[in-house]
Parts: structure tokens; sequence; C-alpha cells
């Protein structure tokens, strides 16, 4: 109840932090929509009133209704984005991996298309000031400093942006206002009709949706970034949103119908609806919104890939929380992997006209997975089966009519996003198949049968004794069980004498912010075999190391463990005994009877695994204190092997 009354709480500082962080992308799309509609068409009454009805509908169904009503509605304990809603409906039925996997490496793709496209829109406009100024550089630094700055925070960059954005807003709403006041007549484009005869009788105007799409296609960050702003934050914002965007769509159209019979050639319908005095503050407003822009994107991104480890979709990566703010978190390695992928599309596509014919392929995909796990998030929630019919019916139409003529754009450039989604939906399917592989292949003991010679090894003094206090990283999630390997790596490779044995074991909730534990004795009056299971939320940093410390404080407050060393000389003195963790590191092993298919799974995953965040720093262990043992995934002896003892 909680997380539920967090999310529907409507701040000031939340509605602003909103406006900063997730309407970049969709607030920027008037910059280039009605130039990639009409490109080098002549400009038509059917043209004008059909392409500002289509975007009007376009925001009207695929954004408001479908995102901000409906889907929004579906939080994982205040969390939003495609991998929170995979969340909800996983158990239900093992085929929704398939559009979850397809869905988020779309997602994330389009990350790398969206923020150069709006800054290079954006920075052409000082090609009205500066007809030769050279806007790669330009964009290249602008994107540099946007990716630098996320390590501060969502919470900083949105209080900063925030707002310049609600100023730029202003700014589209009242230049759109006074068009429309000289050409009033453009407002029958609100008739569907106009954009369904646009779509049906003009030459080509089904490919025309493939345009009319980028003026949504910052929707699905409004769902991912649920978690940095809040539901009723989002909602409240994206009323005043809408209306500025519609006011300046339809201030286009406006101006558009002043040069009917032209062409656009070079010209950006944005800029011309400004009047001649304000063109230079306004290209500098326009080149801060598109920086702004780059956010929606780059958090959503964060949301997506953290959601992804605790889904086994995704390898173990560094996860920063630079504030304290629900929700809000940084990860170094796909910030700078992004930049890389954005600089690159800068590089290879150079300026906005030519990313508009790559963009809004790959995010269609997403928003279609979208529409399938929500129908079921509904049917599961037991919504009336009809109701979720039609709503499936109707945006599996919508979005399938802009899935078709998107895929014009392929060969424009459209390639590239589809083969980033595609290289990152391959490692997805990887990891989690490795997940299960593992856990299909370790093996696990009853603790209790080990008990009576871990007690003898402790006081067998002819072995020399490794540590006081033993402690062990297990995967074993039941409190009476751990792994073999464990057992292996303390009888058999160098027996590990102890005073005190720890197991220690991690579980991942589904609630953001749990912090509790709990501890299971060998029995009531020997202390030297403990289990503590901690149950950390999927927000919470894995501080492992600080954790098991707060624990032993307790539990010698408690009087249930005695730390004192046992050295008699130490004892004396009363000194803390060492602590030593070891952390056991899984490798193939080569005598193994895994199908070629699960042999080749788990080399890629062990050899992408070399590149990620090693064990012992996803828990945050001290590493002076730490031991890493390899021990081999499978143990299984080569069948049928034919030697043949020869004496002479």
């Amino acid at each position: 109840m909680e997380s539920k009354h967090k999310v529907d709480k409507v701040t000031a500082a939340g509605v602003l932090v909103a406006f900063g962080i997730i309407y970049g992308d969709i607030g920027t799309s008037p910059l280039y929509v009605m130039q990639a509609i009409i490109l080098n068409e002549r400009i038509t009454e059917e043209i004008i009133y059909g392409a500002i009805s289509c975007i009007f509908w376009t925001l009207t169904l695929q954004t408001t209704i479908k995102y901000v009503i409906l889907i929004l509605r579906a939080d994982n304990r205040g969390e939003g984005g495609i991998f929170a809603l995979y969340a909800l409906v996983r158990k239900h039925a093992k085929w929704l991996t398939v559009p979850a996997i397809i869905g988020g490496s779309t997602l994330l793709a389009d990350g790398i298309i969206t923020p150069p496209i709006s800054v290079s829109s954006a920075v052409e406009g000082l090609r009205l000031i500066y007809p030769n100024i050279q806007t790669v550089p330009i964009v290249i630094g602008i994107l540099t400093f946007i990716f630098v700055i996320q390590a501060f925070g969502t919470k900083v960059v949105g209080r900063a942006f925030g707002p310049l954005m609600v100023t730029w807003f202003v700014m589209l709403g009242i230049l759109g206002l006074f068009q429309i006041i000289d050409h009033p007549e453009i407002l029958k484009a609100v008739n569907p009709m106009y954009g369904y005869d646009l779509i049906t009788k003009h030459p080509g105007g089904f490919w025309i949706l493939g345009a009319v799409f980028l003026c949504t296609t910052g929707a699905e960050a409004l769902y991912s970034d649920l978690g940095h702003c809040g539901r009723e934050n989002i909602r409240i914002s994206w009323i005043f949103v809408k209306i500025c965007l519609l006011l300046n769509y339809f201030g286009q159209g406006a101006w558009l119908i002043t040069e009917m019979g032209n062409l656009l050639n070079a010209r950006k319908p944005f800029y011309e609806i400004m009047p001649e005095w304000w063109l230079l503050p306004g290209v500098v407003i326009a080149t801060l919104a598109a920086i702004i822009a780059s956010q929606a994107v780059i958090t959503g991104s964060f949301t997506l890939i953290s959601e992804a480890i605790r889904l086994n979709f995704w390898p173990k990566v560094r996860l920063n929380y630079p504030s304290d703010q629900k929700g809000q978190l940084y990860v170094p390695s796909i910030n700078w992997l992004l930049w890389l992928g954005c600089s690159g599309v800068v590089l290879y596509f150079k300026q906005s006209s030519n990313m508009e014919a790559a963009y809004g392929l790959a995010i269609t995909l997403t928003m279609i997975m979208t529409t399938i796990l929500f129908s079921y998030y509904l049917y599961i929630k037991r919504v009336n089966l009809w109701i979720v019919i039609i709503f499936m019916g109707i945006y599996l139409f919508i979005e399938g009519m802009f899935l078709g003529a998107n895929l014009l754009k392929f060969t424009h450039g459209g390639w590239f996003t589809i083969m980033v989604g595609a290289l990152v939906a391959g490692l997805m399917t990887v990891w989690l198949r490795a997940f299960y592989i593992k856990l299909r292949l370790t093996e696990y003991t009853k603790l209790e049968k080990y008990l009576p010679a871990l007690h003898e090894l402790s006081r067998d003094i002819s072995i020399p004794k490794y540590t006081t206090h033993l402690v062990f990283m297990t995967n074993a999630s039941r409190a009476t069980e751990i792994e073999t390997k464990v057992i292996y790596s303390i009888f058999q490779k160098r027996p590990k004498r102890a005073d005190v044995y720890w197991f220690i074991h991690v579980d991942i909730t589904d609630d953001p912010y749990t912090m509790e534990y709990k501890v299971l004795s060998d029995d009531d009056n020997d202390d030297n075999v403990i289990k503590i299971n901690f149950r950390l939320g999927f927000r919470v940093d894995q501080r492992i190391n600080m954790f098991f410390r707060k624990v032993v404080e307790d539990m010698v407050m408690n009087k249930e463990v005695d730390i004192t060393s046992r050295y008699e000389s130490l004892s004396k003195q009363n000194i803390t005994g060492d602590f030593r963790f070891v952390v056991l590191e899984r490798f193939l092993s080569f005598e193994n009877d895994l199908p070629f298919f699960e042999q080749l799974v788990m080399k890629t995953y062990f050899f992408v695994k070399d590149f990620t965040t090693p064990e012992d720093k996803w828990f945050g262990l001290d590493s002076s204190s730490v031991k890493i043992e390899k021990v081999p995934l499978i143990i299984r002896p080569v069948e049928n092997v034919k030697l043949r003892r020869v004496f002479n």
C-alpha cells in the first residue's frame, strides 16, 4: 500500500522532475515530424490536413489512452517499464519471455538513435544564422556532456532541466497558437476522415505513417520512467504537454496552408513559424530542449538494465544510486556503451534528415510487445475477456500498420537499430538460458549431514587453521541446504579448518527496498556453523560486507556467537578473530556431456562473464579478505572410454 501511495502522490517537485526527465523525446518531435512527412512532395491540402489529423489521433490513441491512461496502471510496486510488466505476468506463461526479450532489446536499441536525432535536429537550426557551420562536432560535444552528467543522478538532472522544458513547451504552444489564429480552418484536421483519406487515397499515403509515428516514439519512456517520477505526476504533466504539442503541430499545419503548391526543400516548418526576431533565442531554446531529449531514453535504459539483471536477462554490471530519491540509478557500463553508439550514429548519418529514415522501426516492435504483455496482464486481472480482446485487437492493428510503414526504413538505416536489437536480444537469450542450465546442473545436499564432520574438522589440530571465521557465499536458497561444491571446497580442496563456518545466501525480492535477514544455527548449544539468508530488494545495493558485519554485531550483542579469536595469546587480549570470504567461481568442465547448443550457450556465457563485474565486487566484499575458487560447473566422467593396460 505504501508503494501505491508513493506512485499516486502528486507533488510540484515531482511534476517538475517529470518535465525534465521523460518528455524530451516526445517533446522535441515537432522539430522534425512535419518535415519527415512532407519530404520532397509538393504541399497540398490533402497532405496538410491528413498529416495533422494522423498526428492528433496518434497522440490521442497511442500516447494518451494506451500509455498514460491504461498502461501506467500496471506498476510493479511503483516501478514501470516492459520488464516490470513482464515480472507481473511471467509466472502465468513461459512464452511471455519472448515478447519481453524482443521489447526490451528493441527499446535499448532505440536509445542509440533517439539522442542523435533530437540533438541534430535542433543544432541544425543554427544553419539559419550560420549557413556554413559544421554541426557534427557540436552534436557529439553536446551528447558527451549529456552522458557525463548522468553520474549525478536524475534528481539533479530533472530539477535542472524541468524549468527549461516548461519554457520549451510554453514556446511551442505560443508559436502554434499565433499561426492557428491566422488560419483557424486548420482545426478541421481533428476530423479523422482527413487522416483516413491520406492513408488510403494519396499515392504512397500508407508509407507516410512511418513519419507520423515519430510523434509518439517517446511514449514508451513515460512507462519506463514510472519509478523515477510517479504515475500521477506523469498524468498531470502530460495534460499540459499534449496541449502544447498539439498547438504547435496545428500551428505548423496553419503555416503550411500559406505554402500550398510549393516544395519545402530544406526548410523546417518548426523554425518557419517563428518570427524573425525570435529566431536566435528560439534556436537556443530548441537546442537546450533537444539536449534534454536524450534524458528520457537514457534513464529508461538504466531502469531497463537494472530490471533485466534481476530477471536473469543481463550480466551483473555495476549499478550506482546517486540520490536517495526512489527509483533513480546510474549504470556506468550502459551509459558509455550508449555514448559510443550515439557518437557512431552521428558520424555515420551526419544529419537529422538521414536519421529520420532509420528512426522508429525498433520502437514500433517494443510497443507491439508491450501491447501483448499488457493484454495478458488484463487477462490475469480478470478483466472481461471481450475488453481484453478489443484492446489487443485495436492496438495490434494500429501498431501493425505503423510497423508495416516503418519497414520501408529498413534499407535506409533501420537495419542499424534492428541489428543492435538483435545482438541485445541474443545476449539476453543466452543469459537466461545459461541461468536455467546452471540451475539444473548445480547439485545441493543437506547441510545437516555434514554438521558432525564440520565440528570434527574445526577441532582437528593436526590440520593447520585456515581462518577463525570462514564465510562462504552460497546459491542455496533453502535454509537446510548447501551446494555440494561448497562441501567439496571445505573437505577436499585443501581442508579448510575454521572455528566458525558461515554460509551466506542472498535472495532478491520483487519489493524494491526490502532489507531483511534470517539466521539458522546448527543447534542451540554450538555456534560454529551458521547460515544467514538475506532478503534484499532489487533496488538495494548488495553491500554484503557491511550487512554481514551488522548481522555479526547484532548476534554478538544477543550473545548468539562469540567472535573472539580462539588463539590463546589473542583470546587473552580479547582480540576479534579474522574473517575470510570464499566465493566459488564456476567454469565449464571439459568433461561434460552437454548437447552442442547448451555448450555453445555456456561458452558464450562464460566469455561475456569475463568482462563483467566479478562476484566478489557484485556482493561488495572486501577484496583483501576474499578468496576466489574456481570450480567446474559439471563433472561427469567421459563414458565408454576403452583404455588397455600394457605390462611390457
